[in-house]
């Protein structure tokens, strides 16, 4: 629809006009087909302002363009029913959408099921829609996928698959599966067919069925696709309000609604909160600034009440208890939880909630420092399993399914496997490393069926929002894989399977490791977790999280271990200003989440496009691609670059195919080149120079991420100031002086080619080490707990070594094991833990780290380390518990 933007330019006076009029009437030719997904401009203006311009009328076709293109950037015309002739008043108090009609009809019909709907609006309306109408399945699935305006679809009758529209987009990605067969099917079962296919592709969309079948059978058997199935003709007005209704449902924020009105209420208050209706600062003459900064409404809703039309987050049965049920519905979640003091909260009460003290964890040991501390605190028997590393650019991946699958075995093979608890993973990681979720469910479970999984996504809360990414979340996958073992296809399969892989294979560890595991559905049970910064990707106040669970064995088995970890962390006073902006963030999740995650997507690839032709920016910048940050044994569709000259195609298959996928919205630029470290770029040029912020950084790359609320002005203030950067570097180095060049070519060098080995995961030490009974042997697994409170009853049990010390220390032939977390920040994710043998890798690492702050690490005195008289006595009384039997 940007492409109007030609035809503003129509002006006899200009000196190409010939050549804009052959632009301008090739645009106006391409659009007409592609405008029928929408309702605005829509076909019949587009014909008119092609008329008009076929006509030479080129001065009333400008004015059109303009009022077109004004009317498409100002979002006026999603307020009433517009067209060129009459350009109405616009009403900003009604929302407005469109609802999708499939039905193969006339011209005049669809005029007069267009006007039917007009003549049904009332003033009382709380939105106003107009109607798109396509004719057949392939368009109804293209419409559904580029028209974001959307919230329900209707679809009537028989319909052909194919369409007569040739300008159809991407069309062969989305139908390939569902080409062979699709004529014979009966035209009563196609639209069920297409009911089922756009849930799956926006199922935040309300679908109805208008059928001249058996309406009844129909409701029975698909009541949870269609919210509703009408019968022929019968029922207009019904279907009028039905779509008014589900729409409104989901507009709903039950909790924001009830604080809201709780505002508004002459309350006098006689509990805590002085803070309370505002009147502490009404009352004072010293800090009216506080009103006059955040505005009256934020302390008029300040309250700790849980009645009055408000509930409790700890027991809730009102406002909260129906918006944790609408945010589960909004990320097909069987239960959602709001956590208001973030997601290192949400992780620790799920990890505590679902270990036992002495289970083993097998766990990435990059996660976030918060899972550590949790593992802790729930006594657990740790497994850091190591992801690859991206040495070149100082970055973790993510942990490969040999890796966990590996280490399924080496418990299976020691008689341990029952107890393996959870698997506890990021998805996705900070620099946008997303795991193929659902393979990764389905292996590990085939070969430990009793699996639970806990998904930190705590930088993926936008996914679900997205056709593409949403197959990679942690809930949409479990949606999924429930669904596809109870399939009878996917059962035969299964046996099909279990029969090539016989008991036989499962004794060749390098067959498992080579072969795409099939769980056995009569075994496996699907329990997944995810915990979500719903804060840091949608709209939410700081520390707005939720944890999103789908597991079939919660009630049975984990719903009062959930509510007693819930009821240790998260506070009696939670504060309902946060827990009110994660009701309304699910709400715009639902309503125009889609819209706003494909802008997200959009804005991420022109920026990469402008660095990577601009000549000056890629001098000194470059931002990495999937083929830089995921090796390309883990890229199954052999894709190094998601986005080209024919589109999206890469990136849709790529992200159905590949082990690891790549977030585009994750944009992380080297910046070797310019010879300045991450943090010096971040600090004092961003920051300080020019007011950009960003996270994360490594030593010679920089994290900026788009989000829901870029805009295309953030993207051009960005490109702005990285021309600015690059030009005082190029004029900098020019004048350099011979000694001053060697310098300079020296760290760039250090910083593009001469980058620390990232160090894997050491070792616990045997001190700390779980033992198993049956064979007294050690395990991987390591005690996290005892080694972190050790310390804490005697100071000299540990000391501080410097990092020179240290390394002749190990060199010296002492093992050498921290005593506390040592966590750089960014990105907090601990180097060491309590327990670990520290290597001289991981020494080298410190050393060449260049960030702010390395939190457990403190340099005047040096990395806390235990005593070796503390290590021996500690083994010896380990050893004399595990001769008495203790485990």
């Amino acid at each position: 629809m940007d492409d109007l933007g030609w035809l503003s330019t129509i002006s006899p006076d200009h000196s190409d006009f010939i050549a804009t009029l052959k632009k301008v009437t090739r645009t106006i030719e391409v659009l007409p087909p592609i405008e029928t997904y929408w309702a605005f401009p829509g076909a019949r203006n587009l014909a008119e302002l092609k008329g008009m311009i076929e006509r030479r009328e080129l001065v009333q076709a400008h004015l059109a363009a303009r009022r077109i293109h004004k009317m498409l950037a100002d979002q006026t015309y999603r307020h009433d029913s517009v067209s060129l002739e009459e350009e109405r008043q616009a009403q900003l108090s009604r929302p407005y959408f469109e609802v999708l009609i499939v039905d193969e009809m006339s011209a005049s019909e669809q005029e007069a099921l267009r006007r039917r709907v007009q003549r049904k609006r009332s003033v009382d309306d709380d939105f106003v829609f107009n109607i798109v109408i396509v004719p057949s399945f392939e368009e109804a699935l293209i419409a559904t996928l580029v028209n974001f305006n959307l919230q329900a679809v209707v679809i009537r009758y028989g319909f052909p698959f194919r369409s007569q529209n040739h300008h159809l987009i991407a069309s062969a990605r989305v139908l390939d599966e569902l080409n062979a067969g699709f004529e014979a099917i009966p035209e009563s079962e196609r639209g069920p067919l297409l009911g089922r296919k756009i849930a799956q592709l926006r199922p935040e969309l309300d679908l109805y069925l208008v059928t001249g079948g058996n309406a009844e059978e129909i409701a029975a058997r698909m009541s949870e696709t269609f919210r509703r199935v009408f019968f022929g003709e019968e029922d207009h007005d019904e279907l009028y309000r039905s779509i008014m209704c589900g729409v409104a449902l989901r507009q709903r924020a039950p909790f924001f609604n009830a604080l809201r009105d709780h505002a508004k209420r002459p309350t006098s208050v006689f509990h805590a909160l002085p803070l309370a209706r505002g009147k502490s600062i009404t009352n004072s003459n010293w800090i009216s600034d506080l009103e006059r900064f955040y505005g009256t409404n934020l302390f008029l809703a300040e309250t700790s009440a849980t009645s009055g039309g408000l509930d409790s987050l700890l027991r809730p049965v009102g406002p909260l208890k129906l918006a944790q049920e609408s945010a589960a519905r909004a990320f097909s979640a069987k239960r959602t939880l709001f956590v208001p003091s973030g997601t290192s909260t949400s992780n620790k009460v799920a990890v505590q909630a679902l270990v036992r003290p002495g289970d083993v964890v097998l766990v990435d040991r990059n996660c976030h420092m918060s899972h550590h501390y949790g593992l802790m605190l729930a006594r657990a028997q740790v497994n850091y399993l190591n992801a690859y590393p991206l040495n070149d650019y100082s970055i973790y991946g993510g942990v490969t399914l040999r890796e966990l699958k590996r280490t399924l075995l080496y418990y299976k093979h020691a008689g341990r496997l029952d107890r393996v608890r959870l698997v506890l993973l990021t998805n996705c990681t900070f620099d946008g490393i997303v795991y193929n979720v659902k393979r990764v469910l389905m292996e590990c479970l085939a070969i430990a069926p009793h699996l639970v999984f806990l998904w930190d996504e705590a930088w993926f809360a936008f996914a679900y929002s997205h056709p593409i990414y949403r197959q990679r979340t942690a809930m949409g996958s479990a949606v999924k894989l429930s669904a596809m073992l109870q399939d009878p296809d996917y059962a035969a399969r299964y046996e099909a399977f279990s029969a090539e892989f016989d008991a036989e294979a499962w004794e060749d560890d390098e067959r498992i490791l080579n072969t795409r595991l099939l769980p056995d559905p009569s075994k496996a049970r699907v329990r997944v977790y995810a915990t979500q910064s719903t804060h840091k990707t949608l709209t939410a106040l700081r520390g707005g999280s939720m944890i999103h669970i789908w597991d079939q064995d919660f009630g049975d088995k984990t719903e009062e271990a959930f509510h007693q970890a819930y009821m240790t962390h998260i506070s009696t006073s939670p504060n309902y200003q946060i827990l009110a902006t994660l009701d309304v963030g699910r709400r715009q999740v639902e309503l125009e989440g889609y819209k706003l995650v494909q802008r997200q997507l959009e804005l991420a690839v022109s920026l990469r496009e402008e660095v990577s032709r601009n000549p000056l920016l890629k001098k000194y910048f470059r931002f990495l691609d999937v083929g830089d940050l995921v090796p390309p044994e883990y890229r199954e569709a052999n894709v190094e670059s998601y986005f080209d000259e024919e589109g999206w195609s890469n990136f849709e298959t790529a992200w159905r195919t590949d082990e690891f996928a790549l977030d585009p919205s994750r944009a992380t630029l080297e910046i070797g080149a310019t010879g300045l470290n991450g943090d010096t770029f971040k600090n004092m040029q961003l920051m300080d120079k020019y007011n950009i912020q960003i996270n994360k950084t490594s030593r010679n790359t920089v994290l900026f991420m788009t989000n829901i609320g870029s805009t295309r002005s953030d993207i051009a203030h960005l490109i702005g100031v990285l021309m600015k950067i690059a030009g005082d570097i190029d004029d900098r180095v020019r004048d350099l002086s011979t000694i001053e060049r060697r310098i300079h070519d020296k760290r760039v060098r250090s910083l593009t080619l001469e980058q620390p080995p990232l160090p894997h995961f050491s070792a616990f030490h045997s001190a700390f080490r779980a033992t198993d009974p049956a064979n007294n042997m050690g395990t991987r697994a390591g005690d996290i707990s005892s080694a972190f409170y050790l310390p804490r009853d005697d100071d000299t049990r540990c000391e501080y070594l410097n990092l020179l010390v240290a390394e002749r220390a190990i060199a010296g032939g002492r093992e050498l094991v921290s005593a506390s977390f040592v966590t750089p920040y960014p990105p907090g994710i601990p180097i060491l833990v309590p327990g670990q043998v520290i290597s001289t890798a991981i020494l080298a690492y410190l050393s060449a780290l260049d960030v702010s702050g390395i939190y457990g690490y403190r340099p005047e005195l040096g990395l806390h380390v235990f005593t070796e008289r503390t290590l021996a006595l500690k083994v010896q009384k380990s050893s004399l518990s595990e001769r008495g039997g203790a485990y």
